[in-house]
């Protein structure tokens, strides 16, 4: 009997999810999502907003088809896509088995805790971006990479922000961020004005599966404003361990006055196992100063001769993260090589 006359005449057959590398098998109650199904089910299965933003539970569809509960296309890449990635909060089963794969199962991640913190010192690295010192009331255990959910008491909602200090073997209470104004924004107008100083916060961290992977492949970094925080925190991290690979990082600003960390990025390469090439680029610097560096969009400056064998490792807005994914694949990278943190645009969500 046909699965129509299955659903129309009798009982359908129960769908199944199973998920790799773990290969676990489990049953998916009707109207549930893939990852509502395997967080159900206790599977340690990669997401954050749950709303199909932050693409941290994206999956490759090795089995069976999903519908769309909204487009996957309005967070992962056309080569994402191309390569049957998905995203599990917004996937529903249509057939009776679907199978998806981890490209990093986050067991070995520490797990989430509930913080207490308090705003201690704010400095303005530029006009619209600030590090924001926090204390918490315990230690922090975290990878390189990832970030922690910020939550003002009375505020409609969490903040977002990536760890900029490397991280420590027994936790850090003591934490930075690199913060962007967002103009008419709720938490980072008070926030730039001061009026969060010593506010008792929220925490939830760490968060995020954005971190270093092992082995020896170079690796590609790019940054867009804020998406510093994570790389710096990577690349300071990887250099106190001495991790020997190559590395490029490019950054993308839109004048001098918007770059910044450029002591602490020197500090890296000066002591960095192997080769490091910094490239700076400004897409506004006005066409007759004394700019004698890179100039134009970031992504424009990805160069074959860094990209062989080599690894990605992105964090900015999205549309730089789109472009870089499809500059990095197209100079040879596998898709499963580039890993990437999303900076949604904070207007749209009124921030």
């Amino acid at each position: 009997m046909s699965n129509f006359f299955k659903s129309v005449f009798g009982k359908a057959s129960p769908k199944q999810l199973q998920v790799l590398p773990q290969n676990v098998t489990i049953p998916i109650e009707p109207g549930k999502t893939l990852l509502e199904a395997a967080l159900a089910a206790g599977i340690v299965y990669p997401h954050d907003c749950t709303v199909g933003n932050c693409a941290s539970c994206k999956s490759r569809l090795k089995q069976g088809r999903v519908r769309e509960a909204t487009p996957f296309g309005y967070t992962l890449s056309k080569e994402e896509l191309d390569a049957g990635y998905i995203l599990a909060c917004q996937a529903f089963p249509r057939d009776e088995l679907t199978v998806v794969e981890l490209d990093s199962p986050s067991e070995s991640l520490p797990p989430p805790g509930k913080f207490a913190a308090t705003i201690t010192s704010t400095e303005i690295l530029t006009h619209d971006i600030l590090r924001v010192t926090v204390k918490t009331d315990g230690p922090v255990n975290y990878v390189a990479g990832q970030y922690a959910n910020l939550l003002v008491p009375g505020a409609s909602r969490a903040r977002s922000y990536s760890f900029a200090n490397a991280p420590q073997r027994k936790g850090r209470d003591v934490l930075d961020f690199y913060i962007r104004k967002v103009p008419g924004g709720e938490f980072t107008e008070a926030l730039f004005r001061g009026e969060l100083n010593g506010k008792p916060l929220g925490m939830e961290a760490p968060l995020g599966t954005f971190h270093l992977r092992g082995g020896d492949a170079p690796m590609v970094c790019i940054a867009g404003g804020s998406g510093l925080a994570p790389l710096v925190s990577i690349l300071e991290h990887a250099r106190v361990t001495k991790i020997k690979r190559r590395c490029t990082l490019l950054f993308g600003a839109r004048t001098q006055a918007d770059l910044y960390q450029l002591d602490a990025i020197k500090n890296i390469a000066a002591h960095w196992q192997d080769h490091f090439e910094f490239v700076p680029v400004l897409s506004h610097e006005p066409a007759d100063s004394d700019w004698s560096g890179a100039r134009g969009f970031v992504t424009d400056h990805i160069d074959a001769r860094f990209c062989l064998g080599a690894e990605g490792y992105l964090c900015g807005p999205p549309p730089m993260i789109d472009s870089a994914i499809s500059r990095l694949t197209q100079f040879g990278i596998p898709i499963n090589h580039v890993h990437y943190d999303k900076f949604t645009d904070s207007r749209d969500l009124n921030q």
